[in-house]
């Protein structure tokens, strides 16, 4: 960025570089995002938030506490990472659009504002929760009435069809931890859902509808 002083007041100069630049960071900070959460999936069902010591209060023999207490506070720093830079391209973004409307070049350059809004804006959900029941599998993982869904298991906004595959791989989950990923006030949000049975209905007590794409 190219700093400019002007009536005593300094600005920043945004060029296209400097967004690209900033979308490599969002997309390198995800990427280290997801290796993680990969980590903490290998561990079982502990996620971001299950207990770490047995019923007797002892240290839990079957997960690897230290990779699990890294991969945490890593998630967690990124994150707030990833939340600045976030608002860093959407700043930049702004301060681009300012600059090409001032100097009436809308040929390429807006184009190239249009597509790298693109490139930042949340993927398109393909279902939403509209019921989750109360103790059931997918309260308990945290999910949450109105979440749309970007990544259930192994469906994903890429390869959705219908409702049976998130069923198919419910069927074929039960007891094990499941990657689920949404869209929660505006933010992406990862949970860990563990399809089994419980007192209720089915392995979630949760109910998905389909949205149009």
């Amino acid at each position: 960025m190219k700093t400019t002083e002007g009536n005593g007041v300094v600005e920043q100069s945004v060029t296209e570089e400097d967004v690209r630049l900033l979308i490599e960071r969002k997309d390198e900070i995800e990427e280290q995002i997801k290796a993680y959460y990969d980590m903490l999936e290998d561990q079982g069902d502990v996620g971001m938030h299950g207990p770490l010591v047995d019923v007797e209060g002892f240290p839990r023999a079957d997960v690897d506490l230290y990779i699990v207490r890294t991969a945490r506070h890593n998630i967690s720093c990124l994150q707030n990472d990833h939340k600045t830079v976030m608002v860093e391209i959407e700043n930049a973004l702004h301060k681009l659009h300012a600059k090409v409307r001032v100097n009436n070049k809308q040929g390429e350059a807006m184009a190239l504002v249009e597509s790298t809004e693109q490139a930042v804006s949340l993927p398109s959900p393909f279902a939403r929760v509209d019921t989750i029941i109360q103790g059931s599998p997918a309260f308990q993982s945290g999910l949450q009435i109105g979440d749309e869904v970007l990544e259930f298991g192994s469906v994903n906004t890429r390869n959705f069809k219908n409702l049976h595959d998130i069923a198919s791989v419910v069927q074929h989950s039960e007891g094990k931890s499941l990657r689920v990923g949404v869209i929660r006030n505006g933010e992406e949000v990862h949970l860990h859902l563990s399809p089994q049975q419980w007192s209720g209905r089915g392995l979630l007590g949760c109910n998905l509808v389909p949205l149009r794409r």
